[in-house]
């Protein structure tokens, strides 16, 4: 048979992945944060973008960026009307000199030299003298958080005056870790700058009397033990119980005893000691600030007895297309290139108010499909929060269930039972015991924490006895389970509880 070239014409569908498409699959997994950044961005990038921050800039009608309180009215200049804008114009129609108007620039008088000025605004750029105080942000006036590195480098600079070991006690500093132990041992820190181990092991003792007690520890009892000797109780008896700290994680308080030689009540005051101790100093100088949670969606009830769903207006972002900027400039446009530049930015600009506001619906959309489906938990609370997957809500609202993954990832809602965020109203579904309804995971830690608190010193509940009371009101539950969550909830097992409530029932009694 022969082989021939020819043509074919067949007609297909397929799906493309088109650049607009991508971005609004990405602005709905967006974070508020992250999604001013990305608008930022575009304004930045394409001039017929601005943000409506007011409602005067969302009406029809031309916004005037500048209006004094007590100035007249500026004429606008006509379309197509060339503009001279010199000085004596602006000067003119304004009733102000720019020194008045631009008081960051107000030129160079006549009689200041020019390289004197010249000189002054470089040193101010570069110290920031002579600059407005507006121009400087709040963070670059208030102090920030010292870190970690500096704190110590300050100490260093106050403890030692000897060269050698003020290098010793820099390089003890590059060794430490965000939690402020020294994650390298005297021995290779000596090795690494060919000294001996003495004089490692002494600059080391000073470095731990540095401010937090427990800085340059290598390992959790050493740094207990820094903070416990700064605080004067440091005795033989809590040497012992730092020795044996592994006793204490499985709370075997009988052992505990014996080996520190103190009673009950004297081994309860030294585990209050440890508790209000630090574990981890260096933590105070990440000089991370946790993030403020705002809700995108709001949730109240409303005065027919449902519930009334809107989104957060405060985080919801107004983006406008300048359409009489445009039509402006392409009048003036003469060449093809910008034309299509043009063309580009006006296509963009129209594609990005669409996105924004399909990415409003759609969250709306799931939000309220997803109070719902939680109606009951609004109302009585986690204990009637019903299983609920991705796709239970996608089908029930005719989406796909990883745009409804999307759109819940990093959103929060704010309900009458606080803000939580989306992702936590989908939880796995337990069975039930009687063949009824499933029961929600999330309900059943709650339930499994509530009997644990109730439980009574001398009966402690076993992770098998828990499973007979979960069954008894319905739910169906594996031993292994039960284990999971409690561990997941840091509730210890049933004989740690068992030796940790009687130590306290005989402190009590005594």
């Amino acid at each position: 048979m022969a082989l021939a070239a020819k043509l074919q014409l067949r007609q297909a569908q397929s799906l493309v992945m088109t650049p607009q498409l991508l971005q609004s699959i990405r602005l709905l997994q967006l974070t508020r944060l992250e999604l001013d950044r990305f608008i930022d961005e575009e304004i930045e990038r394409n001039p017929l973008l601005e943000r409506a921050d007011g409602a005067e800039n969302a009406s029809d009608g031309p916004s005037e960026p500048f209006a004094a309180d007590d100035a007249p009215p500026v004429a606008a200049p006509a379309i197509g009307e060339e503009i001279a804008w010199t000085a004596e114009s602006l000067a003119d129609q304004l009733d102000t000199s720019l020194e008045n108007i631009f008081p960051d620039d107000p030129g160079v008088p006549s009689h200041v030299d020019p390289t004197l000025s010249a000189q002054w605004r470089s040193a101010g750029g570069a110290t920031g003298i002579g600059t407005s105080p507006s121009d400087a942000g709040f963070e670059e006036l208030a102090g920030g958080t010292p870190t970690l590195r500096s704190h110590v480098e300050a100490q260093i600079a106050l403890a030692f005056r000897d060269r050698v070991q003020t290098a010793i006690a820099h390089e003890l500093a590059d060794r430490l870790d965000e939690n402020g132990y020294l994650d390298a041992s005297p021995t290779d820190i000596a090795a690494d700058l060919g000294i001996a181990r003495r004089q490692v092991d002494a600059v080391l003792q000073v470095c731990q009397s540095f401010d937090p007690p427990g800085l340059f520890a290598r390992g959790l009892g050493e740094c207990l033990a820094l903070q416990l000797r700064a605080r004067d109780r440091f005795d033989p008896a809590m040497q012992a119980l730092l020795a044996h700290l592994d006793l204490l994680a499985k709370r075997d308080f009988e052992a505990l005893r014996r080996i520190c030689r103190v009673d009950e009540a004297d081994l309860l005051d030294m585990l209050g000691e440890i508790r209000a101790l630090d574990p981890r100093p260096g933590l105070a100088f990440t000089g991370g600030s946790s993030e403020i949670v705002v809700p995108d969606i709001l949730v109240r009830a409303a005065s027919d007895g449902s519930w009334s769903v809107e989104l957060n207006p405060d985080v919801l972002p107004r983006v406008l297309v300048d359409q009489s900027y445009y039509a402006h400039v392409s009048r003036h446009a003469r060449s093809p290139a910008d034309k299509a530049f043009l063309s580009e930015c006006l296509q963009s600009a129209n594609w990005l108010t669409r996105s924004l506001d399909q990415r409003a619906r759609t969250i709306l959309k799931v939000a309220t499909e997803i109070v719902r489906q939680q109606d009951a938990f609004l109302v009585h609370g986690v204990r009637h929060l019903r299983p609920l997957n991705l796709r239970t809500v996608a089908d029930a609202i005719g989406m796909h269930e990883s745009t409804v993954s999307r759109v819940t990832a990093n959103k929060y809602m704010l309900t009458p039972r606080g803000v939580f965020e989306l992702r936590y109203f989908f939880t796995a579904a337990i069975g039930s015991a009687a063949g009824g309804d499933s029961h929600s995971s999330e309900a059943v830690r709650d339930r499994i924490r509530q009997l644990i608190e109730e439980e009574q010193p001398g009966k402690i509940l076993s992770d098998d006895t828990l499973v007979d009371l979960l069954r008894k009101t319905g739910v169906d539950i594996a031993r292994r389970t039960v284990a999971k969550y409690r561990e997941g909830m840091n509730i210890p097992s049933s004989v740690q509880r068992r030796r940790e409530k009687r130590a306290r029932l005989r402190s009590a009694a005594e």
